[in-house]
């Protein structure tokens, strides 16, 4: 059996774990707020220019931009892969990297090649170690994520794509539900379905547009930022994901710290109470052996 001292140790070791939990658990916390404004507040705008590039493309049907193109001759297929810096967050990256997984195994069986671009740390150490061809990469993006930092590495697939060197692009990212709901997602990028590009029911109407320079330039042009709008809509999703994802797991982690602290502290009293014990017999057998 431990002696007192040994789990007294153990107690104040589980102590300040707790502390440094509890602290981590209202930082998240804190972020968490500022992290879900600024994913709901980039919705209006991916949404916005999701309808107007619909109705651009269906004012000008004679014009194909090459991001709404199937193609299916290079049998190489591209993958953004937007996980977090940090761990301590759950399950939340593992759920994201078993579906990418997943994908993967499809994709190779049917005899295709990948390569990726990662954003976040925890997705790039996963793909370096399963030997996966990382084209670019953007780590340590802080608690806000900047444009600046996205489009360079995420352009090496997007040119590729127009080139025709790539035959499809995918995101995977986590979606944030509600603060003790997120949901890994794996969606294909390019081609652009029509779905995607499906105007508003309520306002279904024509558009008559006037375009400086031209059209294709205008078209192209929207074209490219709506598909940034995308990963930057799926990179504040991740953000505030990781936070509520780190709360909850930090809640969790302080409960059960309080518990084993309690156990501890349970065995520590019997262990107590059976020295005590222990001593008064054998002062009361030596007082009768007297």
């Amino acid at each position: 059996m431990a002696t007192g001292k040994e789990i007294r140790s153990k107690i104040k070791s589980v102590e300040n774990t707790k502390k440094i939990t509890k602290a981590m658990e209202m930082v998240a916390a804190s972020k968490m707020r500022k992290a879900q404004d600024r994913m709901r507040a980039a919705r209006p705008y991916s949404d916005k220019i999701r309808n107007i590039a619909s109705n651009l493309s269906q004012a000008n049907p004679e014009y194909t931009h090459p991001f709404m193109v199937k193609q299916d001759n290079s049998k190489n297929v591209g993958f953004i892969v937007v996980t977090t810096d940090k761990g301590l967050c759950g399950g939340m990256n593992t759920n994201s990297l078993r579906l990418l997984t997943a994908k993967l195994r499809e994709l190779e069986g049917q005899g295709n090649k990948v390569q990726a671009v990662a954003i976040g740390n925890k997705g790039l150490g996963f793909l370096n170690r399963i030997g996966a061809k990382v084209v670019a990469h953007a780590v340590q993006l802080g608690d806000t994520p900047h444009l600046d930092k996205l489009i360079g590495p995420v352009k090496v697939l997007l040119d590729a794509y127009q080139e025709g060197r790539l035959d499809a692009v995918y995101l995977v990212y986590t979606k944030f539900i509600n603060t003790m709901k997120q949901e890994p997602m794996l969606q294909q990028l390019l081609p652009l379905s029509s779905d995607r590009l499906e105007a508003d029911k309520e306002g279904s109407h024509s558009w008559d547009y006037i375009y400086e320079p031209d059209v294709q330039s205008v078209i192209d042009e929207l074209l490219v930022r709506y598909v940034e709008a995308l990963i930057y809509q799926a990179v504040a999703e991740n953000m505030a994901s990781e936070q509520s994802a780190r709360m909850v797991a930090m809640k969790s982690a302080s409960d059960n710290a309080g518990n084993v602290i309690g156990e501890l502290k349970l065995v520590y009293n019997k262990t107590r109470q059976a020295a005590i014990t222990k001593e008064l017999s054998e002062i009361v057998a030596g007082a009768a052996a007297v």
